[in-house]
C-alpha cells in the first residue's frame, strides 16, 4: 500500500518517525519506513540507525548526492505501490495524517500534496527571514493550491503512485538546493497528469538561519538559470512561475537593465539587511529578481 520516504541530512528524525509508526500500527495497512541518509554527519547517522525495525529501513550514502538524485534513490528500495515523501524535518500535526493520504489513494488519485505550514509563534530573530517567508509564501490552504496545482507542487509532503514517479522522477540536472519541485510540477503537467491538493500540512519544524535561507535563496536562483538553459522560452513554464513571469515582461519593454543596475548598487546593503532579520518579502522579491537578471544577462 504505502512506502515512507524520508530522505535524511543533519536532522534527527526519531520524533517523525516515531509518529508515523504509531499511525502505521492503527491503520492495519502494509506500509513501511525508508531512510536514506545523504552522508549526514556522524552524530546524526547514528541516531537514525537506531530507529531500525522490521518496518524502518536504514541506509546511509557514502555522499552527498542532493535532493533530486536521492528521492529518485528510493525506487530501487520502495516495496509498495504508492511512494509518500516527507522531508527531514516535517512534523505530524494530524493522527489522521496518513489515513487522510490512504483515503485519496483509494479515490485513485495518482499525486497528492498535502502542504506545509509553519508555527504561528514569532521566533527570535536570526531564523525569522524563513519563518516569515514560509508563512507568506509556502503555508496555502488546498482550495488556494488548486487553483494552479502544478505550480503550487512541493516536494516536503506529497504522495506519488509508483508507476507514475517511474516515469517522471526528479530531474538530476538540479544538483544544488532549490526547483527541482518546480521542474517535477510542469513535467507532470506536461503529461497532463493532475495533481489532487488537500488539507493534511506537516509542520516545517526546522527553521534555517537567516544566512542559510539567503544562501539556499541564491542556490535557488542559480538553479532556476540553469533550467532557463535548458527550457528555453517555454510559455507554460514562464508562466507559472511569478519570478519569470515578471521578469519575462520585464525584459520585454527593456526595462531589465536598471533592474540589474539598481540590484548591483543595494545588494551590498539588502542582503546584510535581510540576513539581519528584517523581514521584507518585498526586498526578498526585489532581490531574487535582481539576481536573476544579473544571472540572465551573463548567459546570453
Amino acid at each position: 500500500m504505502l512506502s515512507i520516504c524520508i530522505p535524511v541530512y543533519n536532522v534527527k528524525v526519531g520524533k517523525l518517525v516515531k509518529a508515523l509508526s504509531v499511525q502505521m500500527a492503527e491503520l492495519g495497512v502494509p506500509a513501511e519506513i525508508i531512510i536514506i541518509d545523504d552522508h549526514s554527519d556522524v552524530q546524526y547517522q547514528q541516531e537514525s540507525k537506531e530507529l531500525t525495525s522490521e518496518l524502518v529501513k536504514y541506509m546511509c550514502l557514502l555522499e552527498n548526492i542532493g535532493r533530486a538524485r536521492i528521492r529518485n534513490l528510493f525506487l530501487k528500495h520502495v516495496k509498495y505501490d504508492n511512494l509518500l515523501f516527507l522531508d527531514c524535518d516535517s512534523e505530524i500535526l494530524d493522527n489522521s495524517f496518513l489515513a487522510n493520504y490512504i483515503e485519496e489513494i483509494k479515490k485513485g488519485e495518482k499525486v497528492i500534496c498535502g502542504g506545509r505550514v509553519y508555527s504561528e509563534q514569532k521566533p527570535d530573530r536570526n531564523t525569522r527571514l524563513h519563518w516569515q517567508y514560509g508563512r507568506k509564501k509556502e503555508s496555502k490552504p488546498a482550495k488556494e493550491r488548486q487553483m494552479n496545482p502544478n505550480a503550487s507542487f512541493m516536494t516536503n509532503n506529497f504522495v506519488v503512485e509508483r508507476k507514475v514517479f517511474e516515469a517522471v522522477q526528479l530531474n538530476e540536472k538540479i544538483t544544488g538546493y532549490g526547483h527541482e519541485d518546480t521542474l517535477f510540477g510542469y513535467e507532470l503537467k506536461v503529461r497532463n497528469i493532475s495533481i489532487k491538493h488537500i488539507d493534511n500540512p506537516v509542520l516545517h519544524a526546522e527553521l534555517n538561519t537567516n544566512k542559510v535561507f539567503m544562501d539556499n535563496t541564491d542556490s535557488a536562483i542559480r538553479n532556476l538559470n540553469e533550467i532557463m538553459q535548458f527550457m528555453g522560452s517555454d510559455k507554460t513554464f514562464i508562466n507559472d512561475i511569478t519570478l519569470l513571469r515578471v521578469y519575462s515582461k520585464l525584459n520585454k519593454y527593456g526595462l531589465t537593465f536598471f533592474v540589474r543596475l539598481a540590484f548591483v548598487i543595494k545588494r551590498p546593503l539588502i542582503r546584510p539587511l535581510l540576513c539581519s532579520g528584517f523581514a521584507s518579502m518585498f526586498l526578498l522579491d526585489f532581490y531574487k529578481l535582481g539576481y536573476f537578471s544579473v544571472l540572465r544577462n551573463k548567459a546570453k
